[in-house]
């Protein structure tokens, strides 16, 4: 079943100034698709138009056959700004049931759920600190519990892990994908790191610089559990990120 249609999608930001061209694709139920491509190929853009957040010049996208025409329902969004996508002023815990208060659940229910989300993460205990007591990585798990607790059919990831070192990137790459086979999430994960891209995804999509439009699509072939020194030493994955690198190139 599909989850995300993005069908024959073009934006242009005004007369001369195209950022996506004629793009399509589209994410199966539960799957991991990872977005890569050069800087100015439209990624961020793209996410954009799918979350509804901007409209489209021409074609359309859909989420479980929807046509989206605003930010649609059962839709989340992990930033790369983790800083100003929580609340300062609210506790951690305030911060992950927010969302929570459109949905209209008995407070048990939400509670249940912010629990749930917060062990998902590994911040279990953490309710009662502030965001600005944490460090990044554990600010960006925040933003994750949020987004879990939310049960989103379709999560969104823009760039998440640009704004944080390396040992806490693998870490939250790690996170992703555990989250993503324990909850059976359909996630689209817009990153410019290529390793990243193979490793978390169950498919790839590579973009052309802008305007962006699909160079290639490829089937990762992994074991679906995976670890940061033993996948990463699998000839599978030397072999898959090579080809990754050369559509980046061909790409730029």
């Amino acid at each position: 079943m599909t989850a995300l249609q993005v069908s024959n999608l073009s934006k242009s930001y005004g007369e001369g100034n195209p950022a996506l061209h004629n793009l399509s694709f589209e994410v199966r139920e539960g799957e991991l698709l990872s977005i890569v491509g050069p800087s100015g190929c439209g990624k961020t853009t793209l996410l954009k138009c799918v979350a509804g957040l901007v409209p489209a010049t021409r074609g359309e996208v859909r989420v479980h056959g929807e046509e989206v025409s605003g930010v649609p329902e059962g839709l989340a969004v992990v930033f790369q700004d983790y800083g100003r996508s929580l609340f300062p002023w609210m506790k951690v815990g305030q911060n992950v049931e927010f969302p929570l208060e459109t949905l209209r659940l008995p407070k048990a229910e939400r509670q249940e759920r912010v629990e749930r989300s917060l062990a998902a993460v590994g911040l279990e205990g953490k309710h009662e600190r502030y965001p600005w007591q944490l460090s990044g990585g554990m600010q960006q798990r925040v933003a994750i519990a949020r987004a879990l607790a939310y049960r989103p059919k379709v999560l969104l990831m823009d760039e998440p892990f640009a704004s944080v070192d390396a040992q806490t990137r693998s870490g939250l790459e790690d996170l992703t994908r555990r989250v993503h086979l324990e909850f059976g999430m359909t996630i689209l994960f817009v990153t410019h790191d290529i390793d990243e891209s193979v490793y978390l995804a169950d498919r790839l999509v590579v973009l052309r610089r802008s305007p962006g439009s699909v160079l290639a699509e490829l089937v990762i072939e992994l074991p679906r559990v995976r670890d940061q020194i033993v996948t990463k030493s699998l000839p599978a994955f030397v072999r898959q990120r090579s080809v990754v690198a050369q559509h980046i190139k061909d790409a730029s």
